[in-house]
């Protein structure tokens, strides 16, 4: 059997202009939005990602049908969306997938799903999705791996959600714009692609007041229909992936396609590490610098410092002289892939939640494998920095959430290459 792998080169100065994909995160809630619409939606700026491939794949199954307009434009037509059961084996694939519940559950009033699946990062419970379409008015029950939803009908409630939940306040959302009368969801995540659902879902109809702070308001409407064409926005997590690969290589690299207040968690650290930043109306040039200095970061729900661009983060404190410390405060599995890094020299060490970074030492290439999506971009940082010769293994983990990301270290002066092998 063939796999890919990536062999890099490392320790080229990545230099010249990238243009960053549109939002895995958004675009994984907007599909399953345009479900509720029954109708034809055109949506922009789709990233071309091994999920999104296998989120079509599900909605397929239920009756949607999608239309390539152009390599990152598709117009989905809900009309014939007749099952509200998604449980195909490619659910256990993706954690996306879940969104899936409420868009269902919106529509048809029912549904039935197989638990997610994802990467591997630890606990990841949907108790908090599970509370908040129970106030709604669904019985939820869960039997032989399967989560089965159904309402006489939905009604509007206030809904306060223990935790900050991401995928909770989406799903919570994407319910509750069908319900009738008032919603009220406190302690509301706040992400910008909770944003993006929202405002595609009020160009459809619905009636979304607050997405972005951590009350939202929601009144629920009879019947949605689409007849915007709406745009996802920029990847932050590939946007940082890129503004730090372009500080730890010392590079000078014009980040284009980005909304720069999405970034300021990661700007903030940059400068404070020495990097040079310069932000544009939607561009942000990184300039390195051989004399970065050690900070601390704590992963915080927005507008924290993200936990997707903590494995890449730590890449650019090995470079850093002294101690830096990252406390991670969303997954607890979130530092396996540092065992991969000790393989080309990393001196890191595990407390707990807390990695302990030594920096100042030269990375030497290796083979490694990418654990999960974002380990998977760390590596791939690794490898452009140390000496001699990288072979980063499980290239799918990376195709679930970046677009030609070989194509686009690349054109920055990098030397990586895809290969398949036995």
């Amino acid at each position: 059997m063939l796999v890919d792998k990536l062999i890099i080169r490392g320790q080229k100065r990545l230099k010249g202009e990238v243009t960053i994909s549109g939002a895995k995160n958004a675009a994984l809630g907007v599909l399953p939005a345009a479900i509720l619409s029954g109708d034809v939606c055109t949506i922009e700026n789709v990233p071309d990602i091994l999920d999104i491939k296998i989120l079509r794949r599900i909605m397929e199954s239920l009756g949607a049908r999608f239309e390539d307009i152009d390599k990152n434009t598709i117009r989905i037509d809900t009309r014939n969306v007749n099952s509200y059961k998604a449980t195909t084996n490619d659910m256990h694939k993706l954690r996306g997938s879940y969104y899936l519940m409420g868009a269902l559950l919106g529509r048809f009033k029912k549904a039935i799903v197989t638990f997610p699946g994802g990467c591997n990062l630890g606990v990841r419970p949907i108790d908090q999705h599970i509370k908040g379409f129970e106030a709604l008015g669904a019985k939820v029950e869960i039997q032989h791996g399967y989560i089965k939803l159904t309402a006489n009908k939905l009604v509007g409630a206030s809904i306060y959600l223990d935790v900050v939940s991401v995928g909770a306040t989406i799903n919570i959302m994407l319910a509750a714009v069908r319900a009738e009368g008032l919603t009220i969801i406190e302690n509301a995540a706040k992400e910008p692609h909770i944003v993006d659902i929202a405002n595609f879902l009020n160009a459809m109809g619905a009636d979304i007041k607050g997405a972005g702070t951590d009350v939202i308001r929601i009144r629920g409407v009879k019947e949605l229909k689409c007849n915007v064409v709406h745009s996802i926005i920029p990847d932050q997590i590939e946007a940082g992936t890129f503004m730090i690969a372009a500080a730890a290589t010392e590079g000078d690299v014009l980040v284009k396609n980005v909304i720069p207040k999405h970034m300021e968690s990661l700007t903030a650290k940059l400068m404070e590490m020495n990097v040079k930043v310069e932000e544009f109306d939607d561009s942000i040039r990184i300039i390195g610098r051989d004399n970065l200095k050690n900070v601390n970061i704590k992963t915080l729900p927005y507008p924290g410092f993200p936990t997707d661009l903590q494995p890449p983060a730590a890449i650019l404190l090995l470079k850093a002289e002294g101690i830096s410390t990252i406390t991670e405060g969303i997954f607890e599995n979130r530092f396996q892939y540092i065992e991969e890094l000790r393989r080309m020299g990393a001196k890191i060490r595990v407390e707990g939640r807390m990695a302990v970074i030594e920096g100042g030492h030269k990375l030497t290439g290796a083979p490694i494998k990418a654990l999960d999506l974002r380990a998977g971009a760390a590596c791939v940082i690794a490898g452009l920095i140390a000496e001699g010769e990288t072979e980063v293994f499980n290239v799918h983990y990376i195709d679930r959430g970046y677009e030609n990301m070989v194509e686009k270290f690349q054109s920055l002066g990098a030397d990586i290459r895809r290969i398949s092998s036995n």
